[in-house]
């Protein structure tokens, strides 16, 4: 199936499902001769842009110089643009010039390794990496260094390479501060040499509207905590590891309702690793999958001390039956496992695979090597015919339903982008696969219970049609020192991108860790699933008790965790100044979280110029501002304050939504803040609701809220869940409250207006009545 670059603006879900740029975001036009005038006179009123002595001019601001002749410009079904090329020869492989750039504040986010995105900040083309897919740039009306200008406020330009046909396109910079753009096929017979929808551009003032939020059905697990066995285990797991572990956690107050069974349950055989001899490293990236049913240690022989069990089925049903698991997913590769589907087993014989030698392309190897993909080029991945795939997907997942699975964890999708040749290339093949894998996921798991994974590259992201949650950074890597702050940062900066197509997951973590609070607390904010990869008994439970609610659910917030529109153009990890602040929205009140990522980390390829030493402290400031969208859920009755709670230090205090206060935080400390506007109801009563205070997103508790008059009385009405102490800003004590029509006590302090009362445990979920 070919589909055009207009998948940015379409991506053919079902039509009320659209991903479409906002109307009111503005484009560009490129006058270089090739629209007819009244194209030209239509579009430039309308988008304030156009080329005058060689420069691409939006807004007011040149935004690129020197645009070449070649350069092509295609407008949209809105009022943004397409940039394209052509060239005098057919190639698979273009390197575009788009034009010069520079005197920006720039923020890209790229493939450093071809499974993985992180963000770079810079000021001109040169700080472009290669493989960008998204770049953003911050820019002022007026860019000529004038007092004016620097009064100005701030508009943004996006660029965004999609695909085109049977073409992928990313963004790069070059030592003359260019911008270019490649586009590749991936496959030497697929050529071409006009290409006219390769880069989206856009602008408008609000950096987040420029792309639009897409809205796909969410599987169920999401918002319950979980619990996956890779770093628990790794390939090790085993039946009786998992009891054990599920064990743990319910016994200790935070029930599992959500388990990955990771890695290591397959039916697998290596060639490259022979029993008895040491461990050649990488050696299991040569397995390949010698059958779709589990592997012997899940099968009927395998003994447990709770009795034999009957096979895979028996097993899952035991553990939903007596540990109350709600979801099981399990693991598998793209293509079947990391070496794909054995060519010559007898139970995958039919599957019709061919053993090939991933290519990567220039761009992934100007940057980090990888020892899985090392690994898969040296032993070969055996690729499952295109022509059989929906049968071997199809096979497998009805098996997995048959055994009383719920879900799929899907990884090593960019494996697709290398074996184009002599497929299409690898737009044409990704399309291929993913369709198939989502035609399944739709037949055997109705819920959409899928998780993509090692699937950063747009020729994954664009073909989703289905699938709506991936994950957004490298692995969690509990014994690397380096990578702990650059994790939660990776994954902010790339939910810019992500967060408007796909839910963006955060990956696991270890709750007895000495960077697990900074992982905890920026999964509260994330909007993503909230799951551990603790090994058996070693657990956080103060920690763990801090996002998971008794009955083994989440406060998960609205939308995924980005930075503020302050940070945007900083670098949190090595600038060595610079706090990285992550806002979230629940459905009354906007969580903000405040991280010191300086000092403990770095970023890949370019340790040439970080450093790891910074200030002792850092301090910066935080503002009810920066939660964007804020009045979305303030309602009517706002009156532009807010009631700021601050997690650690307990405290309440009241704030005018554009005044500020000063955080100061130690390297890898961070803090929460739950920000509630304040809302004027009858008899001058002034109320904010904070939620559960003991809980880090502790506004997540917070369901509805009424206000009504009732005899002589007013009565503000909060519906919510979960147990713990329940927080509020009133301006006037209450005269008495009632849970669930009961009355019950509450505290109040004049001091800081904070009213208080408990939930107990057991109430999943409760009406509460103020009485004033």
């Amino acid at each position: 199936m070919e589909m055009s670059c207009s998948t940015v603006i379409s991506l053919h879900l079902k039509p009320s499902l659209a991903f479409v740029l906002p109307s009111k975001s503005n484009g560009i036009i490129l006058n270089n001769g090739r629209l007819r005038f009244r194209e030209l006179w239509k579009y430039s009123q309308a988008t304030k842009a156009f080329i005058k002595d060689g420069a691409l001019r939006i807004n007011g601001r040149e935004a690129l110089l020197s645009v070449p002749e070649n350069v092509e410009v295609k407008p949209s079904s809105n009022e943004s643009l397409f940039l394209g090329a052509v060239s005098p020869e057919a190639s698979s492989r273009h390197v575009f010039k788009l034009g010069v750039v520079k005197d920006f504040k720039l923020l890209s986010l790229f493939r450093f390794k071809i499974w993985w995105m992180i963000p770079r900040i810079g000021r001109s083309g040169s700080d472009i990496p290669a493989e960008t897919q998204l770049l953003l740039l911050e820019a002022k009306a007026n860019g000529d260094g004038s007092p004016q200008a620097d009064k100005a406020l701030p508009f943004y330009i996006l660029f965004l390479p999609v695909l085109d046909g049977q073409f992928r396109s990313s963004l790069q910079g070059n030592s003359s501060n260019e911008l270019e753009f490649c586009i590749e096929s991936g496959d030497p017979s697929v050529k071409s040499s006009k290409f006219l929808e390769a880069v989206l551009v856009n602008y408008g003032e609000d950096p987040y509207d420029l792309v639009k939020e897409s809205i796909k059905q969410m599987p169920g697990m999401l918002d319950w905590f979980g619990w996956c066995t890779w770093d628990a285990f790794y390939h090790d797991v085993s039946p009786q590891g998992i009891r054990e572990g599920l064990r743990s956690l319910s016994e200790g107050g935070t029930p599992a309702k959500f388990l990955i069974i990771d890695d290591g349950w397959q039916d697998v055989v290596n060639e490259f690793q022979k029993e008895g001899e040491p461990v050649v490293e990488g050696s299991y990236f040569g397995g390949r999958l010698v059958g779709i049913r589990e592997n012997s240690k899940f099968r009927s022989d395998n003994p447990t001390s709770e009795g034999t069990s009957n096979g895979l089925k028996d097993f899952i049903t035991s553990i939903k039956e007596t540990f109350g698991v709600k979801y099981v997913y399990v693991w598998h590769a793209l293509m079947g496992y990391w070496g794909g589907v054995h060519p010559n087993a007898p139970e995958t014989r039919n599957y019709n695979s061919k053993l090939l030698y991933p290519e990567q392309s220039p761009g992934n190897l100007a940057h980090s090597r990888d020892l899985a993909m090392d690994c898969m080029e040296k032993y070969g991945v055996a690729m499952i015919d295109p022509n059989r795939v929906d049968e071997f997907y199809d096979d497998l997942h009805a098996y997995l339903v048959s055994q009383n699975i719920d879900g799929v964890k899907v990884d090593v999708q960019n494996i697709l982008e290398t074996l184009g040749t002599g497929y299409g290339g690898r737009v044409s093949l990704t399309h291929r696969f993913q369709e198939a894998l989502e035609k399944s996921i739709s037949k055997n798991f109705p819920d959409n219970s899928i998780i993509c994974c090692m699937s950063l590259s747009t020729d994954s992201i664009y073909s989703s049609k289905v699938s709506a949650v991936t994950r957004a950074s490298d692995d969690y890597m509990p014994r690397n020192l380096t990578s702990q702050t650059a994790h939660v940062a990776s994954v902010a900066f790339n939910s810019i991108f992500l967060g408007e197509v796909l839910v963006p997951d955060w990956d696991m973590f270890y709750s007895v860790h000495y960077a697990a609070e900074f992982h905890a607390k920026a999964r509260a904010l994330g909007g993503c699933g909230i799951y551990v990869s603790d090994k058996i008994n070693e657990h956080d439970f103060d920690l763990l008790k801090k996002l998971v609610l008794p009955d083994g659910s989440i406060l998960r917030a609205k939308y995924p965790g980005r930075p503020t529109r302050d940070c945007l153009f900083s670098d949190p990890i090595t600038d060595g100044k610079s706090l990285l602040k992550v806002w979230n929205l629940n459905k009354f009140t906007g969580i903000l979280g405040a991280f010191n990522c300086q000092g403990a980390g770095t970023w890949p390829g370019l340790s040439s110029n970080q450093s790891n030493s910074s200030p002792e402290f850092i301090t910066g400031e935080v503002s009810p501002n920066d939660i964007e969208y804020l009045d979305e859920v303030a309602g009517n009755n706002w009156i532009g304050d807010c009631a700021i709670y601050s997690f650690d230090s307990g405290s309440l205090s009241r704030l005018p939504k554009n005044e500020s206060f000063g955080v100061t935080l130690k390297v890898l400390q961070c803090e929460l803040f739950t920000i509630s506007p304040v809302q004027v109801y009858d008899k001058n009563v002034e109320f904010a609701p904070i939620g559960l205070i003991q809980m880090y997103n502790s506004g997540g508790a917070v369901e509805n809220i009424d206000f009504f008059n009732k005899n002589s009385d007013s009565v503000l009405h909060i519906e919510g869940r979960g147990s713990g102490i329940f927080g509020a800003y009133s301006s006037r004590q209450p005269e008495c409250c009632t849970l669930n029509s009961k009355q019950v006590e509450f505290k109040f302090s004049i001091v800081d207006n904070f009213l208080t009362l408990n939930i107990p445990v057991g109430l999943h979920f409760w009406a509460l009545d103020i009485f004033f």
